[in-house]
């Protein structure tokens, strides 16, 4: 990866029945393995017996600390269960963790907030602003969208943690020789 390709932004991306999950999980031990700091939060969804729903949970990675994102919409209820203001709250401590030494922002997805103009959009904007890195992931609904935000400044990754790690490595070299 040249200074000319280099991507700041990448997005691995996934189908709508793929749990992208495990990619972060592994790509993020094998770099922290090698030393990188990486902030920022990954997805977990607990089983909900009183609904059909699961709750849906942001963990921060440095901490393992979960707020709970997802609200309750009654039973036959069809639309985003994704509690706005629950994630505009966790957004706005993580902007703080951006003064922080970090070399990778890592965010669990690009999805129907970022693609509105909400959720984690201005975290991604303040961090690359910042110098760093960011991750996240895109569901194929979502990546025009997402293209359409990032332009020519993202890369787009298969869900496949051996593509993100080359990709984290890759751009971690990139930043330090800049």
């Amino acid at each position: 990866m040249t200074d000319k390709t280099a991507r700041r932004l990448a997005a691995i991306r996934f189908g709508k029945d793929f749990h992208v999950d495990g990619v972060f999980d592994a790509a993020i031990a094998a770099l922290r393995a090698e030393g990188l700091r990486i902030a920022g939060y990954v997805q977990r969804e607990t089983p909900d017996p009183s609904t059909c729903c699961d709750i849906t949970y942001l963990e921060d990675i440095e901490t393992g600390q979960r707020h709970r994102i997802s609200q309750a919409l009654g039973a036959g209820s069809r639309g985003c269960k994704l509690d706005p203001q629950a994630l505009a709250g966790v957004c706005g401590d993580l902007v703080g963790t951006l003064e922080e030494n970090v070399d990778l922002l890592v965010l669990n997805r690009f999805g129907k907030g970022e693609s509105d103009g909400h959720g984690f959009r201005v975290v991604i904007e303040k961090a690359l602003e910042r110098g760093i890195p960011v991750l996240t992931a895109v569901r194929d609904t979502y990546e025009p969208a997402f293209e359409e935000f990032a332009g020519d400044l993202a890369a787009l990754l298969p869900a496949e943690a051996d593509a993100v790690v080359d990709w984290g490595r890759a751009v971690s070299r990139w930043m330090a020789d800049a």
